[in-house]
């Protein structure tokens, strides 16, 4: 899927923004590792200096943890798709405290204030890349249940002190 989102302009072009998902951007700053051992591959990035990485042996339907600049991290999806279905339908998933579907329309009318043209993007971008898309309020839903409940086994580590990052589960940005 990797392949399709690069060979796709205007999936890449929504992903890279509102998504603020860019395949270039893989490489973490700091030097960090997962506390069970298992492999861990950068993939893409934020323009804030945050890292989605593979977890584990696979391909992209390993589990996706996400870092960001500020030494919080969480389990955000379990594969590239539903990743991808994140980011499209809801871009400001970082933004969201509770993952509730009354903050994710307030930050929906936000972006959709500045792209009045975003729910058309974001159909095109995900009839590219093959994708059926969840409501808002579900994907959610589901990035709260990944982050909790699974996310328990996927603590990143700071490498060089040793120090685990803090689990972030909403706010990413304050």
């Amino acid at each position: 899927m990797i392949i399709t989102v690069r060979e796709q302009n205007e999936a890449a072009r929504f992903l890279a923004w509102p998504g603020d998902f860019d395949l270039d951007r893989g490489d973490h700053v700091e030097e960090v590792h997962l506390a069970s051992g298992a492999a861990l591959e950068g993939f893409a990035g934020d323009g804030a200096g945050g890292t989605y990485f593979f977890c584990g042996e696979g391909g992209e339907e390993r589990p996706i943890l996400y870092a960001d600049s500020e030494g919080g991290a969480a389990l955000v999806a379990i594969g590239l798709p539903e990743l991808l279905r994140l980011l499209l339908v809801a871009p400001w998933w970082r933004d969201c405290q509770a993952f509730t579907d009354e903050e994710s329309r307030e930050l929906a009318a936000g972006y959709l204030e500045d792209m009045p043209d975003l729910v058309a993007r974001r159909d095109r971008a995900a009839a590219a890349l093959g994708l059926d898309l969840p409501d808002p309020a579900d994907a959610l839903a589901r990035l709260r249940e990944v982050a909790v409940r699974v996310g328990e086994d996927f603590v990143l580590i700071f490498t060089p002190e040793g120090h685990p990052y803090e689990p972030a589960r909403g706010g990413w940005r304050s």
